[in-house]
């Protein structure tokens, strides 16, 4: 067993010097994270130029500006978003305006905290089917699979009343093969060609997306059937949306894709979250026995619930931490419609902003040994102490993740419900490094030794 006291979570070595367009192009391609110069863990802003000029903003006044005090100045990058229309279209991710307001009120109901508490009994099943499996499993099981099936149980639950016009196997695999596939950049996107001019990414990410399309086409018209009102679900809800101003309702190409994204983003991010945070916990026991004694203290033999959260702190600093060292989506990019100051900056029109969210987490200047794992920069009292603008897991602004309540109840109820039970050991296979496409996933799984308390 590797002495974990040695031994720093593992992470990408960032490029040292200026990659060319063939260099940025291949990793790109290979692991987005690599992307990141060295520049940008150590320097509030980078700049530089391949075609376009770029800025990687990693200062926390910059990114207010960017996200909130100015946002609509700071529109999402074209070619982010030709990554992810062909699978969630102009859905409430991708749309801007008028059209994105309009769906965000359609949907945020469903995600507010009263109905997030109501959902805990939802959680709570699936943690407690997640640790029996485990529990009977084999003795180093992958972990991501593992969460994957947890966290796409609620989701389910959450959008659709149930899975059963789900095949979940055939759907995680349909979105991996998209991520691998229409979900990297493209040459032509490092050439500026037309989004008209389709990418060979794209194309080949076109039978993922019938896969995941088809299932939930024909969960939503399985609830036309039955008409709309009595489910109090996701779907329920964008089914009955209805602009005030406008009278619009979604139609059947809003709702397929609406339905898509929520369903994708609802489970792989907090899968991924959860996933890091067994891993981190295997590399350091001694923060695994404090959270575990947490949670026994707190849960017993039952499984957490809502009643819980309050009486476990500690898990939740796990996930956060194990946010901050492995942010679901590792960098966002925007364009730039017209010349404003961005730290000291000057950014003019058509410049490309990227936001590494991964060197921002990690950035020498704003936290104290960026790259180790310490649950404890999560306390109440280092939180208050620190820039909102440092710690961006769900994004900020008008524009942060609807749900984030969500995933972090979900998550914390999970953890604290296998934290109770099982203990996680490093296994035979060597760590896994952070790779990012769309989401930042370890690159070979997590297979951990579990064992019952």
């Amino acid at each position: 067993m590797l002495d974990t006291t040695k031994f720093l979570p593992p992470t990408v070595a960032p490029p040292t010097r200026p990659l060319s367009i063939l260099q940025s192009i291949r990793a790109a391609r290979r692991n987005v994270l690599e992307l990141i110069p060295e520049l940008a863990y150590r320097q509030p802003m980078v700049s530089g130029r391949m075609g376009a000029r770029w800025h990687m903003v990693q200062d926390p006044g910059a990114l207010r500006r960017v996200v909130l005090d100015n946002v609509e100045n700071y529109p999402k990058s074209e070619v982010m978003l030709r990554m992810l229309r062909p699978a969630v279209g102009d859905s409430l991710f991708t749309s801007e305006g008028d059209s994105w307001r309009w769906q965000r009120r359609a949907v945020a109901p469903v995600f507010a905290q009263r109905n997030v508490t109501a959902l805990a009994p939802v959680m709570t099943a699936t943690a407690e089917r997640a640790a029996e499996r485990l529990m009977r499993g084999s003795e180093h099981p992958e972990l991501v699979g593992e969460m994957l099936s947890a966290t796409f149980d609620v989701i389910c639950e959450v959008a659709l009343s149930g899975r059963e016009h789900f095949d979940a196997d055939a759907y995680s695999h349909a979105i991996l093969r998209y991520f691998e596939t229409a979900g990297k950049a493209s040459l032509l996107d490092f050439l500026r060609v037309p989004n008209w001019i389709p990418r060979p990414g794209a194309l080949l990410g076109l039978g993922a997306v019938r896969t995941m399309h088809s299932m939930v086409a024909r969960a939503i018209e399985a609830r036309r059937q039955e008409a709309a009102g009595g489910a109090d679900d996701l779907l329920d809800h964008m089914l009955k949306a209805q602009d005030p101003e406008t009278g619009r309702r979604m139609s059947p190409t809003d709702l397929l894709h609406n339905m898509q994204f929520f369903i994708v983003a609802g489970h792989e991010t907090t899968a991924l979250a959860l996933s890091w945070s067994l891993l981190l916990l295997a590399l350091h026991p001694e923060v695994q026995e404090r959270a575990r004694a947490e949670a026994r203290a707190a849960l017993g033999d039952s499984p957490a619930g809502a009643d819980h959260m309050e009486a476990t702190p500690y898990v939740k600093q796990v996930i956060e931490e194990a946010m901050r060292l492995y942010p679901p989506v590792g960098m966002l990019a925007r364009n730039v419609r017209r010349a404003d100051t961005l730290g000291g900056r000057e950014i003019l029109p058509n410049d490309v902003l990227f936001l590494p969210i991964y060197a921002l987490h990690r950035h020498q200047m704003w936290w104290e040994r960026p790259n180790e794992f310490d649950p404890d920069r999560f306390s109440s009292e280092a939180v208050r102490a620190r820039d909102r603008y440092l710690y961006l897991p769900f994004g900020a602004g008008p524009r942060v993740c609807v749900g984030a309540n969500f995933a972090m109840m979900q998550a914390h109820i999970i953890l604290a419900t296998l934290l109770a039970r099982l203990r996680f050991e490093l296994g035979p296979n060597s760590l896994p490094m952070p790779t990012m496409s769309m989401t930042v996933r370890p690159d070979t799984g997590v297979r951990l030794a579990v064992k019952r308390i």
